[in-house]
């Protein structure tokens, strides 16, 4: 059994579908043929006892006289009669007294051969015969072969004799089962030849499903860009290959997606290496040179050790923005809390003073020399790290002498959305398109020479653009009317709402 169920689990959909319907085949064409059978063993055994009923009364009438002819001849003399004269072929007849005793048998026709069957009963079933007069039953015959007899016993008039008479069912039987080969036969025939058709039918409609499969074979070789044909979405497989082809094209944008950040890693742990490699190298020369005796004036050690503070501070400040990085990566929770804009943009512009005395710094509106309020909710911490790194990118990238100002207010958007808005705008040399599109990645500075002359990661605006997607905001660059560049933070518009007074 284990075998059988091993060989059927090989066995492809297919040809599984096709003996399927095979078997269901055969097993109608058998169905079919035995109730054939049955119906037609009754309904000839109808006409058997239907001739019985008729050809009681003559046999009747003609036994009674054959009998009657023969007690007046000589015994040895010629019999009167027999089945041929009274044109039924194949009967069997007799008559018997009450106790069932045969008093005369009817001679059967020229043409039975010796030895033919007979009805056999028993003396117990000849009295349920008498008693159920014109009812013919089943009886069995002579012989083990025999396909039996059907008898019935018809009561004598004006005596105290039976007549019983049978006829064989092998005419029947011959015909039953003529009849049942002929239909298992065709139907066998038309079963084989269906399960033909039906294999070819099945190979055709699973076509699909091998193009299917070679698909994802080549995708299972690596080929991510492979798809499977269309099919009409109302059948099995066009539901299959439309979704076949929707996780697809999820799995290559997942592959491509983890490229990209394979990439963007690779590049982030080489560029971190870099910026950390640099003050380390310079730390780990001034050192050196120290401790063969090369900084052995006063005035070169003070030099020396100025260097290695000021390394040691901007690899400090480098180490935590990677670790505010991972932290903004973490998406760790801010801690919210109504902030205004306009108070922020005043703190900045009283900073930015301070660390910048000969720069001109003004708080203007988005639209007019007058700012007004911008309330949202967020973590001021992290909004003002925004608007410092923003300020610290505009300080350093422009001349000494360029001005700046910081703009807050409310913008209306087209989609009836409205945004709190920041913006710091300088006036310097502005950013070209080519680095425009890439100045929030991690680690990119314009300067692909890497000199250090005017400071500064790469990492500055990177950390803005993550702290205001954790806002649910975004930040935008744009050219600054009349020459420079505008960082504008977008952050969704919440009214401040007013505490009740106490009473």
């Amino acid at each position: 059994m284990q075998a059988l169920m091993h060989v059927w689990r090989r066995t492809s959909l297919r040809t599984k579908l096709v003996m399927l319907m095979c078997g269901l085949m055969m097993l109608g064409v058998v169905a079919t043929a035995v109730g054939s059978a049955q119906s037609l063993r009754i309904s000839l055994t109808k006409q058997i006892d239907e001739q019985l009923r008729v050809a009681a009364p003559t046999l009747s009438y003609g036994l009674t006289e054959a009998y009657r002819y023969s007690l007046d001849q000589e015994p040895g003399g010629e019999e009167g009669l027999d089945s041929t004269l009274l044109g039924i072929n194949h009967v069997y007849a007799d008559i018997r007294d009450m106790d069932g005793k045969i008093v005369y048998i009817m001679p059967r026709g020229r043409a039975t051969p010796a030895g033919a069957d007979y009805p056999l009963l028993s003396p117990v079933e000849i009295d349920e015969l008498a008693r159920n007069a014109w009812n013919p039953v089943m009886v069995p015959g002579q012989y083990p072969t025999s396909p039996g007899w059907r008898a019935m016993v018809v009561p004598m008039p004006k005596s105290e004799t039976n007549l019983f008479i049978a006829l064989p069912l092998d005419t029947v039987q011959h015909t039953v089962s003529q009849s049942s080969l002929l239909v298992l036969s065709t139907g066998m025939l038309a079963t084989i030849l269906m399960s033909v058709i039906a294999y070819g039918v099945t190979t055709r409609s699973f076509l699909p499903l091998v193009r299917v499969e070679r698909t994802a074979a080549k995708i299972a070789d690596g080929d991510l860009t492979q798809r499977v044909a269309d099919y009409p979405p109302e059948t099995e497989v066009g539901r299959l290959s439309r979704s076949l082809n929707a996780m697809l094209a999820q799995i290559e944008a997942a592959f491509k997606d983890r490229e990209r950040s394979e990439r963007k890693m690779r590049r982030f742990i080489q560029d971190a290496s870099h910026e950390l490699r640099t003050p380390l190298v310079t730390i780990q020369g001034y050192s050196e040179f120290y401790r063969f005796g090369g900084l052995a004036e006063p005035e070169a050690l003070d030099s020396a050790m100025g260097r290695i503070e000021a390394e040691s501070k901007r690899m400090s400040r480098l180490v935590e923005d990677l670790l505010m990085l991972a932290r903004l990566d973490e998406q760790r929770p801010l801690e919210m809390a109504p902030v205004d804009l306009l108070v922020l943009g005043q703190d900045a512009v009283e900073d930015t003073r301070v660390r910048a005395p000969q720069r001109t710094v003004r708080l203007v509106g988005l639209h007019s020399a007058v700012p007004s309020p911008a309330s949202t909710r967020g973590d001021d911490a992290r909004i003002r790290q925004v608007i410092a790194n923003l300020l610290t990118n505009a300080l350093r990238y422009t001349p000494d002498d360029s001005p700046l100002e910081i703009a807050v207010g409310v913008r209306s958007l087209v989609d009836d959305k409205i945004d709190a808005v920041i913006e710091i705008r300088d006036h310097g040399p502005g950013i070209p398109e080519e680095d425009a599109r890439r100045i929030f990645e991690r680690f990119y500075r314009a300067d692909s020479s890497r000199q250090r002359e005017t400071g500064g990661s790469g990492l500055g605006l990177a950390i803005v653009a993550a702290i205001v997607a954790q806002h649910d905001g975004d930040v935008q660059l744009r050219d600054t009317p009349g020459g420079g560049a505008t960082l504008a933070v977008h952050l969704p518009y919440i009214p401040l709402q007013e505490e009740p007074e106490d009473d």
